[in-house]
C-alpha cells in the first residue's frame, strides 16, 4: 500500500516532524488540527470560534487529499475543558450533521499545543 503525505497552504503547517495528513490506500488520516488561522498564525477567541477554525483546517486538508467532511468516518476531539463540550458540539454538529455522522471520541486533556482550547483529528475515506 502506498503512503502519500498531504500538504496544503490553506491549513497551518505542521509544527513538528509530522504531516498535515497522510493518504494510505482508500483512507486519509488527518493530524490533529489546532484552531490556527493559516493566514495570521493566531487563534480566534472562544471555544466556538476555535472549533470552527479547527474544522475548517481539517476540511482544507481533506480537500487537498481529494475528499471532504462527508467522508469522515472517525474523529477525536481533544478539549482543554470538558465544560466547553456543549459549545464545541454545537459547531461540530453544524459541520458533520446528525445523520450518518462519524464515530467520535471527545477527551479532556491537561494542555494542548500553544494552549489551544480544542484540537481535532480525523480519518476519512477518499
Amino acid at each position: 500500500m502506498e503512503k502519500l503525505s498531504i500538504h496544503t497552504d490553506k491549513a497551518p503547517a505542521a509544527i513538528g516532524p509530522y504531516s498535515q495528513g497522510v493518504a494510505a490506500g482508500s483512507f486519509v488520516f488527518v493530524s490533529g488540527q489546532l484552531p490556527l488561522d493559516p493566514e495570521t498564525g493566531k487563534f480566534p477567541e472562544g471555544i466556538a470560534a476555535q472549533t470552527e477554525q479547527s474544522i475548517k483546517n481539517l476540511r482544507e486538508i481533506l480537500l487537498a487529499a481529494g475528499t471532504d467532511l462527508d467522508r469522515v468516518v472517525k474523529t477525536t476531539v481533544f478539549l482543554f475543558d470538558m465544560n466547553d463540550f456543549a459549545a464545541m458540539n454545537a459547531v461540530y454538529q453544524q459541520a458533520f450533521g446528525t445523520e450518518n455522522c462519524p464515530a467520535r471520541a471527545a477527551i479532556e486533556v491537561r494542555r494542548l499545543p500553544k494552549d489551544a482550547l480544542v484540537e481535532i483529528e480525523a480519518i476519512a475515506i477518499r
